[in-house]
């Protein structure tokens, strides 16, 4: 699946505070509730924690990659969001982060679930990449930067 499948420009947020991981993922699951009712922001936090605990999902240069799989999601959704101010996310090479897109999957998440993850990072492991997205501040270029990125389907 390429962003533009998975990311609305109502799901592309900045300057959200940051704080902590933990403040973030459940800014994000709340936000994620109202946008979408049929997904319970307790269990998308709670989803979401314990896959962190399994080993974080920040992925290096300032980008983490939050994901799990959820029931009543019915397919994949995507929100991006650059962080105010850069938090700690225990990224593997130990730097902030200020650039997360959060992946939710269907329950029975398949093939095309884990090439969608493997995309992302491919896409935000660009340097040119990064660096446009933190130029901008106004969320329509943030998607637009987004879903005209081409990666490998």
């Amino acid at each position: 699946m390429q962003i533009n499948e998975i990311l609305t420009l109502e799901r592309t947020l900045y300057g959200v505070p940051g704080g902590s991981k933990k403040r973030v993922l459940e800014y994000f699951s709340k936000f994620i509730a109202q946008q979408i009712p049929a997904l319970d922001s307790e269990e998308v936090f709670s989803r979401l924690i314990a896959r962190e605990k399994l080993g974080s999902t920040g992925i290096g240069e300032g980008v983490a990659l939050p994901h799990c799989r959820i029931s009543h999601c019915k397919e994949a959704i995507g929100t991006f969001i650059r962080l105010r101010d850069k938090i700690d996310f225990d990224a593997i090479d130990g730097q902030p982060v200020d650039l997360i897109f959060l992946l939710l999957v269907p329950e029975e998440a398949n093939e095309a679930h884990l090439q969608t993850l493997a995309n992302l990072a491919e896409t935000f492991a660009q340097d040119d990449v990064r660096k446009s997205l933190r130029k901008t501040d106004q969320p329509e270029e943030l998607y637009q930067l987004l879903t005209t990125q081409k990666t490998p389907s």
